[in-house]
């Protein structure tokens, strides 16, 4: 007996009854409905592998009930039934999608064949589903996408520190998903139902940044003629994420200490103190020791701040994870637009995996985005995905004329293994030479003094 149950939707009750009254002895549970709508609410709320949908009914009829289960990504099949001479109104079906038709008055003993093979097809749909967010669940976490060792650090620690109440603090260069991390352990924590909140620290002046953080009074300066709460406040009972928190002014910093201590603050020209239930994640792109050295993040800042750090590897150290973010930039990238563009081709991918990516996945996300806009063909090639802004001593080797062959090899070979991270077997790959052979070549080269260019 299938789990799977079957919808019978038609408004003449005789055929409706029949149906389920043959299908039943068949082994099938079944459900009847005898108007469009009705069948939504069924379909939309109960797992059915099958809807045997009358193409004429009151309310919404068989092809705007199967549109409406499109458009909701509902999987069960649907098989037409109509009493219709022409066969127009079926082919239409079946062009959208649907399994099949049959016609009035019913064949049953077709009707019994086709339903075995609808409801296999309905399995197989939805076991490749499940399987596809499986695969998700080993890739994802929240909005972040990645399979390194690396990176699933990062998201141990989230799920650890995500269902306390501690303050975190993000540290990564830019570009490498600082927020989304930060949005990763609010949707993770207690407080997801509540508000999550960001501000840039870095993209404010002193006194806007305040005004921003602890909002106003009215009349608290020219221009204040009524009160604005600030980012501590619609916060409240969620998240507040303080991105660039080392680019604040040192009086800032104070007032933003003291709030956290005591949970609460008052507005600019406020006399009342305003307790706030939040919890305060920040982020940096500095390095900290340099910071707290140079007196441009305070130390007991610091410390309130940082109960638990997060530090968000570059790029570079997880290459592993840049064919899965490229091939999920593609797709979203090529949907968004409608191309049908589904794949990098070799020296892209060559490219993709040698680059270091200053700007990180921000930089690899762009870099795809526009390449999906301009590509003209139906895959991505290395010279749609290089960086306009490649400096030539990054991307290109000049070599001087009347350099020898063996000092021009040396430059193109050292310059590649660099842009290669260091790795061997890539540069052997990009130049064309056997591993061994490059090692031998690169020990000897980096023996030997620098020529003069």
């Amino acid at each position: 007996m299938t789990p799977y149950k079957l919808l019978i939707a038609d408004d003449e009750k005789n055929i409706s009854e029949g149906l389920r009254m043959i299908l039943e002895e068949e082994g099938y549970e079944t459900e009847t409905a005898t108007d469009g709508d009705t069948a939504w609410e069924l379909v939309r709320t109960g797992e059915f592998g099958l809807v045997l949908a009358d193409l004429w009914m009151p309310g919404l009829d068989g092809l705007e009930l199967f549109a409406r289960m499109r458009e909701a990504n509902i999987d069960t099949e649907i098989i037409v039934i109509t009493g219709d001479n022409t066969a127009a109104p079926a082919v239409e079906a079946l062009r959208r999608g649907a399994y099949d038709y049959l016609t009035k008055p019913l064949e049953v003993e077709r009707l019994k064949a086709l339903i075995p093979k609808a409801l296999e097809k309905y399995e197989v749909t939805t076991a490749n589903k499940r399987l596809q967010k499986r695969l998700e669940s080993l890739t994802r976490y929240g909005d972040m996408v990645g399979q390194s060792d690396e990176i699933r650090k990062v998201w141990d620690i989230i799920e650890a520190v995500a269902p306390s109440n501690a303050s975190v603090l993000i540290v990564g260069e830019s570009g490498t998903g600082k927020e989304l991390v930060a949005r990763a352990v609010h949707s993770k924590s207690p407080r997801r139902k509540g508000p999550f909140v960001a501000l840039n620290c870095g993209a404010f002046p002193r006194e806007i940044l305040e005004n921003e953080l602890f909002g106003h009074e009215k009349g608290a300066f020219t221009g204040a003629i009524s009160e604005k709460p600030g980012a501590f406040e619609q916060a409240g009972g969620g998240t507040l994420f303080l991105d660039e928190v080392s680019e604040m002014q040192p009086d800032i910093q104070v007032k933003l200490l003291r709030a956290l201590e005591q949970r609460a603050f008052r507005r600019l020209g406020g006399k009342k103190e305003i307790s706030v239930d939040i919890r305060v994640i920040s982020a940096t792109n500095q390095d900290l020791t340099k910071a707290l050295k140079e007196g441009n993040l305070r130390e007991d800042l610091y410390h309130r701040l940082a109960v638990v750090p997060i530090v968000v590897p570059p790029l570079r150290e997880r290459s592993g994870d840049i064919r899965l973010l490229a091939e999920t930039f593609l797709r979203a990238a090529a949907d968004d637009l409608g191309k049908q563009i589904d794949r990098f081709d070799d020296a892209a991918t060559e490219f993709m995996e040698t680059y270091r990516w200053p700007g990180n996945v921000r930089e690899l996300r762009n870099a795809i985005d526009r390449a999906v806009i301009l590509a003209k063909g139906s895959e991505i090639g290395p010279t749609d995905l290089r960086p306009r802004h490649l400096a030539i001593d990054e991307a290109e080797v000049r070599v001087p004329v009347g350099s020898s062959l063996e000092e021009s090899e040396r430059l193109v070979a050292l310059k590649t293994f660099a842009f290669a991270g260091g790795d061997h077997a890539k540069t052997a790959r990009i130049l064309g030479i056997d591993e061994d052979e490059l090692r031998s070549r690169l020990q000897h080269w980096l023996e030997q003094p620098a020529p003069a260019v």
